[in-house]
Order: structure tokens, then C-alpha cells, then sequence
């Protein structure tokens, strides 16, 4: 089945993007999972900044505070706490919240040691240069760890391509791209490991609303791969969420 445009009618009436972008994950997880190697796991992750997910949490009791009760627990008078010191310097913040959509690999073998990593592209991380630049800066630290990045891309609205931009951060230049690379596309790089030093490989495809995705390596190690059949898994998400072409 092709590619639908998630971000006009017909397909953003049916369902939301949102609702697609998370359950896509959990589709390319099913599918990578019996492919893996003893020793490797995989496991979907969706992060949408801190409003949405807490790490870790404090919670706010019934005691008093801000100041300590008139009256303590042994009966006598307590001594109010004094008032927090003035700040130096105040201003308006508007915090930068990085949405991720991802399917990790693991080496179970190596203390879960991060093998390979599947990022799909939300309109949030290409909608402002700030943006743009933290999800680039995420995925050059990981090939720079020696590990396996794949971008998928299907966002329609928003005219850049992160992988060239990726490929600038690490000072190279794909000439398939062209002068006017695509907006949507799929990509897996990564970083090989020579006799005489380190070579970087890249596998891309553009995208395009109508026809089929292809499939992507996902590297575990320099010599040892598994396909993600991006189709498959596409035509997964969109069956259990009724998405019809």
C-alpha cells in the first residue's frame, strides 16, 4: 500500500498524527523483534517533552512549607524559615521540549549497550532552528558513538531534511540529495570501523506520497545487519488505526 499524506485530507480526518506517531514504534518493534539475534532486544519509546512524561517525580505532602508550622511536634514554637534570596536576573522562558519517536536496539550481551536507533521525525523537531538543531546534534552523537541511526521522515509541512543536516554537523555531503533535498525521506547511517580508520556509510531513499516505503539495514554490529521492512510496519499502524489510503 503507498505512503498517505498524514498532514491533509483525507488521512487527518481519520486519525490524528499524533495517534499514528505513537503507534508506529510498537509496530517496527514487532516486526525487528524475531529478526534479532540472541543477545540483542528491542523496545519502542515515545517522549514528548516533560509535560507529558516525568523521570522522576516529587510529590508535594500534607506538611506545611515554604515556612515551617507555628506550632512544631513537640509542642513548642517554631522558628519560621527565612525568605528565599531575590533572584539576580528574571525573564520570560519558553522551555525547548525534544519530542522523540523511537525504536532502540539493545546488546543485552554488552550491559544493554544502544546498537541502533530508529528516529522518526515529528513536525516539532522541523519546525524551528532550535529544534532542528537538537535533533541533528542527537543523531551525530550517537553515529559519533558508533551507533546505527535511522531517520524516517514522513512530515509533509515542513520543507528541510535533517540527514543533510546531520551530514553537515559531521562535515560531509551526499550528492544524491541534490540542491534541493527532500522533505521526506528515509535514511539509516552509521559508522564503520576500518584497519586504516572510521568510514561513514548512509543508506537513503526519498518518500513519496503514493508509492511504497522501502526497507532499511539496521546494523547491530560492522558485520551483522537486519531489515526494517518500513512498509509493513507502516501498513501495520495504519490497519489497527483504520488509516485508509
Amino acid at each position: 500500500m503507498p505512503l498517505r499524506d498524514h498532514f491533509r485530507p483525507p488521512v487527518w480526518k481519520q486519525a490524528s498524527w499524533e495517534g499514528f506517531h505513537g503507534m508506529w514504534p510498537g509496530t517496527m518493534a514487532q516486526q525487528l523483534s524475531p529478526k534479532l539475534p540472541e543477545g540483542f532486544m528491542v523496545e519502542p519509546r515515545v517522549h514528548l517533552g516533560s509535560f507529558y512524561e516525568i523521570d522522576i517525580c516529587a510529590f508535594d505532602g500534607d506538611e506545611p512549607h515554604g515556612r515551617m508550622s507555628a506550632v512544631n511536634r513537640n509542642g513548642g514554637l517554631a522558628v519560621a524559615t527565612e525568605a528565599p534570596p531575590q533572584p539576580t536576573f528574571v525573564a520570560e522562558f519558553d522551555p525547548t521540549e525534544q519530542y522523540a519517536y523511537e525504536v532502540l536496539v539493545f546488546d543485552q550481551e554488552r550491559n544493554r549497550q544502544l546498537v541502533a536507533a530508529v528516529e522518526i521525525v515529528s513536525p516539532a523537531n522541523k519546525d524551528r532552528p532550535d529544534h532542528r538543531r537538537m535533533f541533528v546534534t542527537k543523531c551525530a552523537a550517537l553515529l559519533q558513538q558508533k551507533v546505527c541511526v535511522s531517520i524516517v521522515d514522513l512530515v509533509t509541512i515542513r520543507k528541510f531534511n535533517l540527514y543533510a543536516d546531520v551530514l553537515e554537523v559531521l562535515g560531509q555531503t551526499d550528492p544524491s540529495l541534490g540542491p534541493a533535498p527532500p522533505a521526506t525521506y528515509a535514511v539509516t547511517c552509521r559508522s564503520r570501523r576500518l584497519d586504516v580508520g572510521t568510514q561513514f556509510q548512509s543508506w537513503a531513499y526519498p518518500l513519496v506520497v503514493g508509492q511504497p516505503l522501502p526497507e532499511l539495514p539496521i546494523w547491530l554490529s560492522d558485520d551483522q545487519r537486519v531489515m526494517l521492512d518500513l512498509e509493513a510496519s507502516y501498513e501495520e499502524a495504519c490497519r489497527v488505526l483504520k488509516i485508509i489510503p
